[in-house]
């Protein structure tokens, strides 16, 4: 598959980049993308969770009343969980919620979403760039561009570039990572994948 490569003024430079069959032209495993994608969400999850028990309620363990002879339902202590302001039965406790996911299994995931990217026609190849200084305003120039700025895109580069991440961080839509950084979660995030030259090259040795 061939693309144009675009440069930051959003002209065509004439040049072509190829993409591989083998990462960008493959048949989509949804069950691979699930796994990589539940992986990544229940990885950032916290799980500091707690509700109190029982046993953690501040309160008196006096019985409330006789257990037999007053018609109702016997009772024990006003900790108990069926009073009001009484523990939890069976409340969440902290726990990790991160699992292990075979490398192959994400590797396909990643190569399963870049080749929906392709089939949704969503990448666009632009010329390696850099900026003098971090600067909001040109990255949003840049975006304008390439008609993705009312989108959510995800620039990758090949290595860190430290003035085009700052550049683009307070903007809500856009995002930018490595090629190391890159991952199902994030790629099926970003309405539009915009690719440097370098990190085509990169990626096509997935």
């Amino acid at each position: 598959m061939e693309l144009s490569v675009y440069n930051i003024k959003g002209e065509d430079t004439g040049k072509k980049v190829t993409l591989d069959d083998s990462v960008f032209g493959i048949e989509a495993n949804e069950q691979a993308i699930y796994l990589d994608v539940k992986q990544y969400m229940a990885n950032k999850r916290q799980g500091t969770h707690k509700s109190k028990e029982r046993s953690e309620i501040s309160g008196s363990t006096r019985k409330l009343k006789k257990q037999k002879g007053t018609g109702g339902a016997r009772s024990g202590d006003i900790n108990s969980p069926v009073m009001i302001g009484g523990g939890r039965v069976f409340g969440p406790k902290p726990r990790d919620y991160s699992f292990k996911l075979n490398k192959k299994v994400k590797r396909l995931a990643r190569k399963s979403a870049l080749s929906l990217k392709a089939q949704e026609n969503a990448i666009i190849v632009v010329e390696d760039f850099s900026f003098e200084a971090p600067k909001t305003k040109e990255y949003a120039e840049f975006m304008k561009n390439l008609q993705v700025a009312d989108k959510k895109s995800l620039l990758v580069l090949a290595d860190q570039n430290k003035n085009v991440y700052l550049s683009a961080r307070n903007l809500e839509k856009a995002k930018v990572v490595t090629v190391s950084e890159l991952n199902t979660y994030k790629l099926l995030d970003a309405k539009s994948l915009l690719l440097t030259e370098s990190s085509v090259a990169a990626i096509n040795n997935f």
